[in-house]
C-alpha cells in the first residue's frame, strides 16, 4: 500500500495532500499557481519533492485540473487556464517526476473525493455537483470516475435547463455559443442576476438578506433551488443515482439539500422516489483529495 499525493491545479492556487494508506490526512500545503506552464511543471515537481521528503516515502501522484485530457489529441481541452490549454500535461509532468501521474477534471475529482470516504461512501453510483462561479459534475459508479468515450461525462452546467416554464423563454444565451445551459441559470453569477439584476455578479449576500426578510431575495432563492430541482430530477431519469452531492459555494445555501427531493419527485418518472440529496463532507478539500483517490488502495 502507497502513501498518495493529490493535487488540485487551479488558476490562481495549487494544493497538495499526502494521504497515508489507510487514507489518512498526513500533509497539506497551498502556494500560489504560476503564470506559466513551465513553471506551473516546476511548482509541483518541488511540492512533490519536499512533500515526499517530509513523509520518507515515494508517492503515487494524481491531479485535478479544470479540464481534462482529450483522447483524441492527448492535449488539455476544455481548460480554463490557458496555460494549460493544448498541453500534454499528464505526459509533461510525469517525465519530470519520473513516474505516471493520473489526470481527471476537477468535479470529477470531487464526486471521487465524496463517494471515496465523503458524503456518498458506500454508494454505487454517485452525481456530484459543483455549484459556484460555474457549474459542473461528476459521476463515479463502483468507485470509478465514468469519463465517456470522449470524456464529456458529466458536463452538468451545458445541458439544457429541462422542463422550460413559458415565463423561462426565450433561453438565456450562455458563454459556450449555446442557449438554455444550466450554468446560465444555476451558477452564482446567474443567481447575483436573478435577484440583482442583469449586471449583477456577487451571490455572497442573498441567504444572509433572505434570512433578513428581503422579498427579492427570498424569491431568487426559491427560483434557483426549483430550476436545481428540475436540472437534478432530468439526471435522475436519466442516471438513477444513489446519491447527489453538492459542492462548491452554493452548496452551503441554507436548506437546499433538504428541500431538493420534494422539487424533483414531480419530474421524476417513476412511482416511488426517494432521492437522496446530501451536502459535501470534504468542502473544498475534495478536490485535492480526489485527485488522491486516483490511485487505487
Amino acid at each position: 500500500m502507497n502513501h498518495r499525493i493529490g493535487i488540485d491545479l487551479g488558476g490562481t492556487k495549487t494544493e497538495i495532500l499526502v494521504l497515508s494508506p489507510t487514507g489518512q490526512e498526513i500533509l497539506r500545503r497551498r502556494v500560489a499557481t504560476p503564470p506559466g506552464y513551465a513553471d506551473t511543471l516546476h511548482a509541483i515537481r518541488a511540492l512533490v519533492g519536499q512533500a515526499e521528503a517530509e513523509v520518507g516515502a515515494s508517492c503515487t501522484v494524481g491531479v485535478g485540473i479544470p479540464g481534462c485530457i482529450s483522447p483524441a489529441t492527448g492535449q488539455v481541452k476544455n481548460a480554463n487556464s490557458s496555460a494549460l490549454s493544448g498541453q500534454i500535461f499528464d505526459i509533461d509532468l510525469g517525465q519530470m517526476l519520473g513516474r505516471e501521474v493520473r489526470v481527471a477534471n476537477d468535479a470529477n475529482c470531487f464526486a471521487l473525493s465524496e463517494a471515496s470516504d465523503g458524503a456518498a461512501q458506500g454508494c454505487e453510483v454517485v452525481f456530484g455537483v459543483i455549484l459556484g462561479t460555474g457549474c459542473g459534475a461528476g459521476i463515479v459508479v463502483h468507485g470509478k470516475i465514468l469519463e465517456g468515450r470522449h470524456r464529456l461525462a458529466g458536463e452538468f452546467g451545458h445541458t439544457p435547463l429541462p422542463w422550460p416554464r413559458a415565463d423561462e423563454m426565450p433561453l438565456r444565451p450562455c458563454w459556450c455559443g449555446q442557449t438554455g445551459c444550466l450554468e446560465s441559470y444555476l451558477a452564482g453569477p446567474a443567481l447575483a442576476r436573478e435577484c440583482d439584476g442583469p449586471d449583477a455578479r456577487d451571490a455572497t449576500r442573498i441567504a444572509a438578506r433572505a434570512a433578513e426578510g428581503d422579498a427579492l431575495a427570498i424569491a431568487a432563492l426559491a427560483t434557483h433551488a426549483e430550476r436545481l430541482g428540475r436540472a437534478l430530477a432530468n439526471i435522475t431519469n436519466i442516471l438513477d443515482p444513489d446519491a447527489i452531492v453538492l459542492g462548491g459555494g452554493l452548496s452551503n445555501l441554507p436548506g437546499l439539500a433538504e428541500r431538493l427531493p420534494d422539487l424533483m419527485r414531480p419530474y421524476i418518472f417513476t412511482d416511488s422516489c426517494a432521492p437522496s440529496v446530501r451536502r459535501h463532507q470534504h468542502g473544498d478539500s475534495s478536490g485535492v483529495r480526489g485527485a488522491a483517490w486516483l490511485w487505487p488502495a
